[in-house]
């Protein structure tokens, strides 16, 4: 009797199977994560200050560099809603926690010769550096730390998040008069330069209890900078640059991701702030450790 030979799958068949076993398997780690057989970390930090801000609308406006007909124009401006609640660092990252992470030759060193104190943020510390204690932290006190986007940021700091608008009549045909309001701006964000990082509490907090948004510290977040061209049908055309991310204080500022010291030179557009440094967001969804595990966060 001739041997059996088994016939090789087809393509197709494989490619119908991909997606079915790759849901098995997400479901199969999620049913592990939820009876406790597979856990994110082992504590062995306490986890910093938060504050919760319960789900809600607010107006925002979307970052980016926007044009119209070759013209800047600013961002559109609109009623968000956050259905979940979000909990966030009360305050930005000490140099004491920061340099916790340094000690054990995780975190690289941060560009500033400021002291190691736990009421004194974090600055000379670049976006993949940031990232990199997110993700310390998480192993350290088993629960998913990471950057907030802007829309979040936005979200948390209420009435302190700045709005870039210059209000030029976006209609105008005359660019000199956003020229105009652009310098004028530019110059007076020269003027409120700040020397040196203060200690926790030195900007006040705003009605979320969210401390020193907005001070002489700027904070990275997850966004990418992009630039939008708006057609007058009003659909956009969109270009992301993620080499480049939004960091937000008294006004955004778009810098790339390994800049530490923003007066070098990192910044993208416009003025520098005055330093950089991050507070991150946890994320409470049973899914997180998940998400992370598989690289998705």
């Amino acid at each position: 009797m001739p041997a059996s030979i088994s016939a090789p799958l087809p393509q197709k068949a494989f490619g119908s199977l991909a997606l079915p076993l790759g849901l098995i398997a997400v479901l199969t780690a999620a049913v592990a994560l939820q009876a406790g057989v597979v856990s994110f970390g082992s504590p062995s930090l306490p986890g910093p200050a938060v504050i919760t801000v319960e789900p809600g609308s607010f107006a925002y406006r979307q970052p980016g560099e926007f044009y119209r007909s070759g013209f800047a124009v600013d961002g559109p401006k609109a009623e968000e809603t956050v259905s979940h609640a979000l909990t966030i660092m009360k305050y930005q990252v000490s140099t004491l926690d920061y340099d916790a992470c340094v000690a054990e030759n995780v975190c690289a060193a941060r560009e500033t010769a400021s002291p190691s104190r736990v009421d004194l943020p974090a600055t000379g510390i670049s976006h993949d550096d940031a990232t990199v204690y997110a993700k310390w932290l998480s192993d350290k006190t088993g629960s998913l730390w990471r950057l907030p986007d802007d829309r979040e940021l936005a979200f948390a700091a209420a009435e302190d998040f700045p709005d870039d608008a210059l209000g030029v009549d976006s209609d105008s045909g005359n660019p000199a008069l956003r020229w105009l309001a652009d310098y004028e701006r530019e110059a007076a964000r020269k003027r409120s330069r700040d020397p040196e990082p203060l200690p926790y509490g030195s900007f006040g907090e705003n009605r979320h209890g969210l401390a020193d948004f907005a001070g002489n510290v700027w904070e990275w977040t997850s966004t990418c900078n992009r630039r939008v061209d708006l057609s007058s049908t009003g659909k956009a055309s969109t270009v992301e640059s993620c080499g480049v991310y939004i960091a937000a204080g008294k006004h955004r500022a778009p810098l790339s991701s390994f800049i530490r010291d923003p007066k070098s030179g990192g910044c993208a557009v416009g003025v520098p702030p005055d330093h950089v440094g991050f507070r991150l967001v946890r994320d409470d969804s049973w899914y997180a450790p998940l998400l992370y595990s598989t690289g998705i966060l």
